[in-house]
């Protein structure tokens, strides 16, 4: 998988429209595991924002490709899955974060739900601030309770899966310049939806402390 991204962030066409969760295979890789934990109990025992900062930025300038070498094959219930997950939405929202604020704006007009709250993005949320937001979600992850940083990162997929529903539903398929406009999104929402799902499985697992 870490071939197929170039850095520091950006994605080629249809990446993540490609992504699947991973599979629960029947050996995870310890070394996934014994990293994610150590990591994550070493800056939450010790959260020097010196150190908080180069994480959350550490993709901008190695690659996602580098987090991916060490998280991305972890099944989607675990400790390197989640934060993998995260990091993964943060590059996503950083690559494109005109489409994914509309997206998410689309969705907090069209949704009844309380997710938009939960996520926590400003109102209207423009580029700007979905980027800030993606920041301060995997900011939460290292310095704040790890479940709700999740929680948040799994409530603007949701939020923004719908934006890209109704923003398809809008897509004039007849359109000769992105005559597959509509189908992209579809997808990318249902890509969105199985990342909310994963991450809020993980955050359940992680208030009961059987995420490994």
């Amino acid at each position: 998988m870490a071939s197929e991204f170039s850095r520091p962030t950006k994605f080629p066409p249809g990446m993540f429209e490609a992504f699947k969760g991973a599979e629960d295979p029947a050996h995870l890789s310890r070394v996934a595991h014994d990293t994610a934990a150590a990591l994550l109990a070493r800056v939450q025992a010790d959260p020097d924002p010196e150190v908080v900062a180069r994480l959350v930025a550490y993709t901008d300038e190695h690659g996602i490709d580098a987090i991916a070498e060490l998280w991305s094959r972890a099944s989607a219930k675990s400790l390197p899955g989640a934060l993998w997950r995260v990091y993964l939405l943060r590059a996503l929202i950083r690559q494109d974060p005109r489409s994914m604020s509309l997206a998410f704006q689309r969705g907090s007009e069209v949704s009844h739900t309380i997710d938009q709250v939960v996520a926590g993005a400003a109102i209207p949320a423009g580029p700007d601030e979905v980027v800030e937001l993606a920041d301060r979600i995997l900011h939460g992850l290292f310095t704040g309770d790890f479940a709700v940083a999740l929680e948040r990162a799994a409530a603007f997929a949701r939020v923004a899966a719908t934006g890209s529903v109704s923003l398809a539903d809008d897509a004039d398929e007849s359109d000769a310049v992105h005559p597959d406009r509509p189908a992209k999104l579809t997808i990318r929402a249902h890509r969105l939806v199985e990342l909310a799902d994963e991450l809020t499985s993980c955050a359940r697992l992680w208030r009961r402390d059987a995420l490994d």
